[in-house]
């Protein structure tokens, strides 16, 4: 379908209703436009939300994820036993 639009002087354009519907695009929601070798792209775009995290926040949960002594050296004896057989599974 090829439709023509008029931009407006402060760089505007309507998309037409029928189009609108097609794709789902309501007023006040955001698109994407995209330059293709020359070809302007319009598309839905998706917005979603994203929560940021302090250094503070982030250092909290690297404490409580750390491992103690006694608890690395037990995965890395259980690592070091599983080790071989992955290898010769490989092989």
């Amino acid at each position: 379908m090829r439709q023509t639009l008029i931009v407006s002087t402060h760089g505007q354009i309507t998309l037409p209703a029928d189009i609108r519907k097609r794709f789902g695009i309501k007023g006040g929601e955001p698109v994407i436009i995209e330059d293709r070798n020359g070809e302007l792209v319009l598309k839905p775009a998706t917005v979603l939300a994203i929560e940021m995290y302090s250094p503070e926040q982030v250092a909290a949960w690297d404490q409580q994820d750390r491992l103690s002594d006694a608890q690395r050296k037990a995965l890395l004896n259980r690592l070091a036993k599983h080790a071989p057989k992955v290898a010769k599974k490989r092989n």
